[in-house]
């Protein structure tokens, strides 16, 4: 009897070390789950406790604190950055195996500037050729039934964001999903299917705005660029943008030589007026408002004349010359 106290406390330690042995153990083991996969997104900068704190929220493991306690007996894996996909419940070990293994869920980042082109190879990179070769040849379906009215091709339409390829996603839904995108882009800058501003129809300030984001390049550039534009078009003057030349060779950026400016291309707008039939790009927001929404100004000439990418406007030949001749200096 002398001992009962001291029984009692060690059968209660006993007891509290097994619910914390068996808590655990559910804790690395679970012993349910829906299995549902969910998606969760690391970012730079992401700690451990973070991440561990977005996998509870999600549903994937039951303790952030467990989880913590194990990446410290176990080794904290060394995680990248990028897009996680995970069964609900997963046990801690095919966790800490997913997380060391890099981003599982396919992604395709469609940045301003890009063709249809490149962003098919992208995707050709993330998920294979088969599926790129059909996302290809899907857009061109889509484009058919643009209430834009393209020119058989989707550059121009599609808008620029970070898609993800999720598990059984067919090429004609991340393309719808692109396009989708596009639309909420357009609706945003103010532009419609059926708008018209000063004198181009919805198709042609999409492509006025692709050589403003090819040209422009900076968002402080693209006013001025756009309104370059309409002057030259008023005039009835060729555009001689490098850009929609280099687009018709499959060229992005880089010098464009003399032979170059002699190709026989609709979008050589060296050699023929007007707009190019197509856009060249993706377009961004401000691309877009820029085009809708021009500065007023009597410039018909730019060129880059500092290395941060500021250009010069001029209303003349002779002092677009004498900016050139700053730019030369500057190494430009």
């Amino acid at each position: 009897m002398l001992f009962s106290p001291l029984r009692r406390l060690i059968a209660g330690v006993a007891s509290v070390a097994v619910i914390i042995v068996v808590w655990f153990a559910l804790q690395y083991f679970p012993l349910g789950g829906s299995g549902k996969l969910v998606m969760i997104t690391v970012r730079h900068g992401d700690s451990m406790s973070t991440i561990a704190s977005d996998l509870h929220q999600a549903g994937i493991l039951a303790s952030p604190f467990a989880f913590r306690v194990d990446s410290l007996l176990e080794g904290a894996p060394l995680v990248v950055p990028g897009v996680y996909e995970f069964a609900q419940g997963a046990d801690y070990s095919n966790i800490r195996s997913i997380l060391s293994g890099g981003p599982n869920v396919p992604q395709v980042n469609v940045t301003p500037g890009l063709t249809i082109k490149e962003v098919a190879i992208s995707v050709a990179g993330q998920v294979g050729n088969s599926f790129a070769s059909t996302f290809l040849a899907d857009a061109n379906l889509a484009a058919s039934a643009s209430p834009y009215r393209p020119q058989g091709t989707l550059d121009g339409l599609i808008g620029p964001k970070l898609y993800l390829i999720t598990p059984g996603e067919t090429p004609a839904q991340l393309l719808a999903a692109m396009q989708a995108s596009f639309a909420r882009e357009a609706a945003a800058a103010g532009l419609g299917p059926s708008t018209v501003v000063l004198g181009l129809n919805a198709y042609q300030v999409v492509i006025a705005a692709s050589i403003v984001e090819k040209e422009g390049y900076y968002t402080f550039n693209m006013p001025k660029t756009a309104r370059v534009i309409y002057n030259r078009l008023a005039k009835n003057m060729p555009l001689q943008m490098d850009s929609t030349v280099l687009y018709a060779l499959g060229l992005d950026g880089g010098r464009v030589t003399p032979s170059m400016l002699q190709t026989p291309t609709p979008y050589n707008t060296y050699l023929h007026a007007g707009l190019t039939p197509t856009p060249i790009c993706v377009v961004s927001l401000e691309a877009l408002s820029a085009v809708l929404h021009p500065p007023p100004g009597s410039w018909l000439y730019f060129v880059l004349v500092n290395k941060d990418g500021h250009m010069a406007f001029s209303n003349t030949y002779q002092q677009q010359l004498a900016q050139e001749a700053i730019a030369a200096k500057a190494g430009l």
